[in-house]
């Protein structure tokens, strides 16, 4: 035990630290949501986004109701307003499924699998795709519409333009299911839907621009059917066996 002369040595105790003020503690709230925005705001634009498939173009390889995580970094993700991409991991290749802006409706976000390379030529015969020469094995694609294979004038307005040299442009009248061959220039993919019959894909509207491609699907997080048959199917109709799994 200490003696009076030694406890009167001993310096005295440190007053506690005072509590934090309600407008300190409100600011270190503030400070901490916006550093989880700021995070979650960079990895959306460059690395990861969420996607819903909202049509049956690429049925069964995406299901509407599929929810999907974007892998934005692969291909090189583009900084907002620049036009200047990141550098990239890889280039799409062939058979890959990617997201891109529609060449059409800029707002508007797509997903097709990446059919013809730069440099490539393609056509069709009676639904089947031949790729330089050689017929392609597609074990992706459904035929759901075996009798329709109409015309369409959007169809010859450009690619009367990128024929094969042995193709004679006044006589071309591609449809549907019968086009070619044509030339997929450089910087350019030829992209077309798993569900060759009911698909708004590159045979309408022209080759994809490199620079229109943001990502390729990385996992589906979720996935629904919205045709179920008991209430709220976003809860009651969920398919199980296709969350987590990979697209391919």
């Amino acid at each position: 035990m200490a003696t009076p002369r030694e406890r009167a040595a001993l310096p005295a105790p440190e007053p506690p630290p005072p509590a934090p003020s309600r407008r300190s503690r409100q600011w270190e709230f503030v400070r901490s949501l916006l550093v989880a925005v700021a995070i979650f705001l960079v990895l959306r634009t460059f690395v990861i986004e969420a996607f819903r498939i909202p049509s049956g173009s690429m049925e069964n390889t995406l299901l509407i109701g599929d929810f999907l995580f974007v892998n934005k970094a692969l291909y090189g993700a583009e900084i907002p307003f620049t036009g200047v991409r990141l550098p990239k991991f890889r280039d799409p290749r062939r058979n890959d499924l990617v997201i891109f802006k529609s060449p059409e409706e800029p707002r508007l976000t797509v997903v097709k699998r990446v059919i013809g390379m730069p440099g490539d030529t393609l056509r069709m015969e009676d639904n089947r795709l031949v790729v330089n020469g050689t017929p392609a094995e597609e074990p992706f694609v459904i035929r759901t519409d075996p009798l329709r294979d109409h015309e369409d004038p959007k169809m010859r307005a450009w690619q009367v333009h990128h024929l094969a040299p042995n193709r004679d442009p006044a006589s071309y009248r591609p449809t549907l299911k019968n086009w070619g061959p044509i030339v997929v220039p450089a910087d350019s993919f030829f992209v077309m839907g798993d569900n060759r019959d009911n698909s708004y894909d590159s045979r309408y509207w022209g080759f994809l621009g490199r620079n229109r491609i943001r990502g390729r699907p990385l996992i589906i997080y979720y996935s629904f059917d919205p045709n179920g048959m008991l209430p709220l199917p976003f809860f009651t109709a969920i398919r199980w066996g296709r969350i987590f799994s990979l697209p391919r």
